[in-house]
């Protein structure tokens, strides 16, 4: 459906791809056809929108303005497809997922299989950066959802759901720790640690309980994939931090013991949804928010039940 006109659509690839060639091999369009609608544009506009770099396009402040205008009818375009594919009584969409790697693991899979047995012609892309990453994503518009651990409240999003989970030292079940109902960060330095890098918000959650311990340590790996280090530990290479979530398979087959922090308490990590905010929702990315956001209260359920 483009029901608006070609300039908006061509400018939004161009944000988007960072060069005129790039943006038109995306359209299956000619360079000169995608080149001729931003000159339009500008001579409109009266003003520049990119500045021509030798590493690719980049936008101008007026550029900015359009493309937070271009943001908003392009999503809205969307919903309104997906109100009238829904009067047609057939639920049809794309969904963009940005999300933490570790909830790839069994959360993920379990919303979309859900998802895709209701609505079998909605399309799905997931993309993984770290927490911190995932707001950017969402302001782009590269986002239609985000999914991340301790993100801070910022305007531009609007949380959708949120669960707590214990942050925990994740060892093999032969390890000295692997019995014990909690752990100290002071007692885990008796052993090998592996350190998530600060692009990842376990590091952002350990590091004030790390500084204030009495002796220094040096982790024996850092890392900015949860896979890897949930591997390590599985290997017993070091001790790992990380919630549940993304570790059911692990624990369910007894690969891996979950042992939740105790700092003078437990150690909390956020999860949350996220979607830009002001936005109205296509009904097929409500249906897969409302999926997701009851999968996470079911564990987070799981999580209060173990005490």
């Amino acid at each position: 459906m483009r029901i608006h006109s070609a300039a908006i659509v061509y400018f939004d690839a161009v944000r988007r791809a960072g060069s005129i060639r790039e943006a038109a091999r995306r359209l299956n369009v000619a360079s000169s056809a995608v080149n001729r609608q931003i000159v339009k544009l500008e001579a409109e506009i009266g003003a520049p929108l990119f500045e021509r770099l030798p590493a690719g396009l980049k936008l101008t402040a007026a550029g900015e303005a359009i493309a937070r205008h271009a943001l908003v009818v392009l999503q809205d375009l969307e919903r309104a497809r997906s109100d009238i594919e829904g009067l047609r009584g057939a639920r049809a969409g794309h969904i963009a997922v940005s999300t933490v790697e570790g909830v790839c693991g069994a959360l993920l899979p379990e919303v979309i299989g859900t998802l895709r047995a209701r609505a079998p012609r909605v399309t799905i892309a997931v993309s993984t950066m770290g927490s911190f990453a995932i707001p950017d994503a969402i302001a782009a518009g590269d986002a239609d959802v985000g999914v991340a651990f301790a993100l801070r409240r910022a305007p531009e999003l609007r949380q959708v759901a949120v669960s707590r989970f214990k942050l925990g030292a994740i060892v093999p079940p032969d390890h000295p720790l692997a019995s014990r109902r909690t752990v100290s960060l002071a007692a885990c330095l008796d052993h090998p640690i592996i350190l998530a890098t600060p692009e990842l918000s376990i590091n952002q959650l350990l590091g004030p309980a790390l500084a204030r311990l009495p002796r220094s340590f040096e982790p024996c790996v850092t890392a900015s994939s949860i896979e890897l280090m949930r591997e390590l530990a599985e290997r017993g290479a070091g001790i790992a931090f990380q919630t549940r979530i993304g570790l059911e398979r692990q624990l369910a087959d007894g690969r891996l013991v979950h042992v939740p922090l105790d700092n003078g308490g437990p150690v909390w990590s956020d999860l949350g949804v996220y979607v830009r905010a002001g936005r109205s929702l296509p009904a097929v990315l409500d249906l897969f928010l409302q999926i997701l956001a009851g999968a996470l209260a079911a564990r987070e359920q799981l999580e209060n039940a173990r005490g």
